[in-house]
C-alpha cells in the first residue's frame, strides 16, 4: 500500500508540474518526489520505468501492474485537479504535425530510452549503489529531453504523464499511441541494453 501511495503523490506532483511548467516543471517536480519517495517505491512515477525495471528484474510483475495503475490514477487526478481546480485547460491541440508523426514517435522513443536507461545505471545498478546523486540524475535526464528533443512530440516520456495531458487537453487523445509507443518501446530497449552491459549485476 505505502508503494502504490507514493507512486500515486509522485505522479500526481508530476503531471501537475508538467501541466503547470513544461520541461522544466515535470524535471524539477520529478526530482524532488524522487528524493522524497526513492526509498519507499523506488520512485518510479512512469509505467514505461517500471517495465524497465521490471525487465531488469528488481520488482515483480504484480507490483509493476500495481504502480501501473497508481501512476494512471495519479496522472489522471493531477489533470483534473489542473482543468477544474486551477481551470488551466488546454484547446485539445495535438503536439505532433500530421506530417512530422515519425520524429514524434522516435523523439518518444529517444526520450524515453535515455530515462529509463539512467535510472537503471544510477538506482538499480550495484555500481552506484547508496548514491546520492540519482534524483539528480534523473530529474536531469527529463529536462535534457525535453529541451532538446521535446519540441518533436511534447516531451512526455511517460504513458501516465501523456495519459494526464491528454485528459488536460495539452495533448489530444487521437496520438496517444505515439506516447504508449515511444514510451514502453524505449524502455524495453534501455533495459535491454544495460543488460547487455551489466551481465553480472543480477
Amino acid at each position: 500500500m505505502k508503494k502504490t501511495l507514493t507512486e500515486f503523490i509522485g505522479t500526481f506532483f508530476l503531471v501537475m508540474g508538467a501541466a503547470f511548467g513544461g520541461g522544466v516543471g515535470a524535471a524539477l517536480a520529478l526530482m524532488v518526489m524522487i528524493y522524497a519517495g526513492g526509498h519507499i517505491s523506488g520512485a518510479h512515477y512512469n509505467p514505461a520505468v517500471s517495465l524497465a525495471v521490471y525487465i531488469r528484474g528488481k520488482i515483480s510483475m504484480g507490483d509493476m501492474i500495481g504502480y501501473w495503475m497508481s501512476q494512471v490514477a495519479g496522472g489522471l487526478a493531477a489533470a483534473l485537479v489542473v482543468a477544474f481546480v486551477f481551470e488551466n485547460e488546454g484547446a485539445g491541440a495535438c503536439a505532433v504535425p500530421d506530417n512530422n508523426i515519425m520524429q514524434g514517435l522516435v523523439a518518444e522513443l529517444l526520450g524515453t530510452f535515455a530515462l529509463a536507461y539512467v535510472v537503471l545505471n544510477v538506482a538499480t545498478a550495484k555500481g552506484t549503489a547508496g548514491n546520492s546523486f540519482y534524483g539528480l540524475a534523473i530529474g536531469g535526464t527529463v529536462l535534457a529531453m525535453a529541451l532538446t528533443i521535446g519540441q518533436y512530440s511534447g516531451g512526455a516520456y511517460n504513458p501516465a504523464v501523456a495519459v494526464g495531458l491528454s485528459l488536460q487537453k495539452a495533448l489530444c487523445w487521437s496520438q496517444i499511441w505515439i506516447y504508449l509507443v515511444g514510451a514502453f518501446g524505449g524502455a524495453i530497449l534501455a533495459a535491454l541494453v544495460f543488460k547487455i552491459n551489466n551481465p553480472e549485476d543480477k
